[in-house]
C-alpha cells in the first residue's frame, strides 16, 4: 500500500475538513400552534398541515398526585 512521504501541513488539513459538519435543521413556524417544526411535515404538536388538522394528537391528561 502507498503511503505519504511528505506530512500534510495544518492548513491543507483544515481545507479538507472544512466539509465536514453537520447543518442545522431548516425549522419554520407552524401557523397553528407557532411552534417550531420541520418544514413540509405534520406538527408533532398539533397534528395541523396546510391549515388542516391531519393527525388528531392526544395530551395526556392523568397526572399522579403525591
Amino acid at each position: 500500500m502507498p503511503n505519504p512521504k511528505r506530512r500534510h501541513s495544518h492548513s491543507r488539513t483544515k481545507k479538507k475538513q472544512t466539509h465536514q459538519r453537520l447543518s442545522v435543521p431548516m425549522l419554520v413556524e407552524c401557523k397553528e400552534c407557532r411552534k417550531l417544526k420541520p418544514s413540509h411535515m405534520v406538527c408533532p404538536f398539533c397534528g395541523h398541515y396546510a391549515g388542516r388538522e391531519v393527525v388528531k394528537i392526544e395530551v395526556d391528561t392523568k397526572k399522579e398526585k403525591r
